[in-house]
């Protein structure tokens, strides 16, 4: 079970320079992150130490992180994203 300082940990981490980042992964890290097994929370918390500039790119379908382990992480937060809002 995730708790909720480490929730708030990560909220804080997706808050981004950029705001089309941030409409992406705060809805991802408010409806979504606690669900995700220990695995993928890893990689996400990976995943909030990178560049903005590399966020941008992948989450904007304009290329895939070079680390594997990452591209699992994002092609799950694009589906949350593309999926609709009574799915979530």
């Amino acid at each position: 079970m995730v708790d909720k300082e480490d929730v708030n940990r990560m909220r804080w981490a997706a808050r981004r320079g950029m705001l089309e980042l941030d409409l992406i992964l705060e809805p991802f890290v408010s409806l979504r992150y606690a669900q995700l097994d220990e695995p993928d929370r890893h990689k996400f918390q990976q995943l909030m130490l990178c560049e903005d500039q590399d966020l941008f790119v992948w989450l904007m379908l304009r290329g895939e992180p070079d680390d594997k382990e990452l591209t699992g992480i994002v092609s799950q937060i694009l589906q949350f994203t593309h999926s609709a809002a009574d799915d979530r």
